[in-house]
């Protein structure tokens, strides 16, 4: 068999401009749901060259499921201290969540940099260094790729903030251990799904592409179950859309549901259930994990055709 062989394209022979080509081309919703995967989110409300005082951001969005505000600073040039600093004011005067610094190459004291900002910021800050390249098999059109150079260590967070609240308890740990696992599973099949970080909730959850609706992952220990939800925290209007289309939605998941207007309350939601969990025998776990991803791929084709 003949292969073609992997030839890197200088960056600006594919985005002449950082800010006219590249940002443009990032602000498209294929390229920034590629880095959304990359980031373990769902990035909505693209906008581009966004005004903060005297200075002018590359792009900001947000993500569907937390709201948080993400800030992405393109730099198509090898990193340094006037883009550093750049990142921090910027992020400062927005209350920006998340920072993503894209460059063509990261020198090491700015990779130390970014690692020192992840270490010593609480959980609710994010620092991203994300080096972009691009290749050619033979004529072929340039590839892009992206490629985390540093990124924050949410397990050291998360176990940082339980030892200072004293919070930890033996569920807690189990949940912990259980998503973070669910998090190698997530990374290693290439489900398309986006990769959260892993906490001590029971639940894990994923965007659908609405605000009316996600879907989650919930460990029930006490039940020896795992729900899998499609969940409105506000809108019965959306869940009686998907009500009306129950048959076709059973039909295309090939078993049923459990429904559950919830009268009376704000939320509604929809499931199913698998059977097994136990924090203490975790012989199954690879089962649960595959069964409850392949449900969550399951529900996102069945319920998006009927999204309001």
């Amino acid at each position: 068999m003949e292969l073609g062989k992997l030839k890197e394209v200088k960056l600006r022979e594919v985005w002449k401009h950082e800010q006219y080509d590249f940002s443009s081309w990032l602000a498209e919703e294929e390229n920034i749901n590629t880095l959304g995967k990359e980031l373990g989110l769902t990035l909505i409300d693209v906008e581009t060259e966004k005004f903060v005082g005297g200075y002018r951001c590359d792009l900001v969005c947000r993500d569907e499921l937390s709201g948080k505000v993400v800030l992405v600073e393109n730099q198509l040039e090898q990193t340094n201290h006037e883009h550093l600093g750049k990142i921090i004011t910027y992020a400062s005067n927005m209350e920006a969540s998340v920072i993503v610094w894209i460059v063509e190459s990261a020198r090491e004291e700015h990779k130390s940099a970014i690692e020192w900002l992840n270490n010593h910021t609480d959980e609710n800050v994010a620092f991203f260094l994300i080096e972009v390249h691009a290749y050619r098999i033979g004529d072929s059109l340039p590839a892009p790729k992206f490629e985390i150079i540093e990124k924050p260590n949410d397990f050291a967070k998360q176990i940082k903030k339980i030892v200072q609240d004293g919070s930890m308890n033996e569920s807690m740990g189990h949940r912990l251990e259980f998503w973070n696992l669910f998090n190698e599973k997530l990374i290693n099949n290439k489900y398309g799904l986006n990769i959260r970080k892993a906490t001590t909730d029971h639940w894990y959850n994923f965007a659908i592409g609405s605000s009316k609706c996600h879907i989650s992952v919930e460990l029930v220990n006490k039940k020896n179950i795992i729900r899998i939800n499609m969940y409105m925290a506000d809108s019965k209007e959306q869940y009686d859309k998907f009500l009306e289309n129950k048959d076709a939605i059973e039909e295309t998941l090939g078993y049923h549901l459990n429904w559950d207007r919830l009268n009376g309350k704000k939320a509604s939601v929809i499931f199913t259930t698998i059977q097994g969990l136990n924090f203490e025998e975790k012989s199954n776990y690879d089962y649960l994990m595959r069964e409850s991803i392949k449900r969550v791929v399951d529900f996102k084709k069945a319920f998006k055709p009927y999204l309001l």
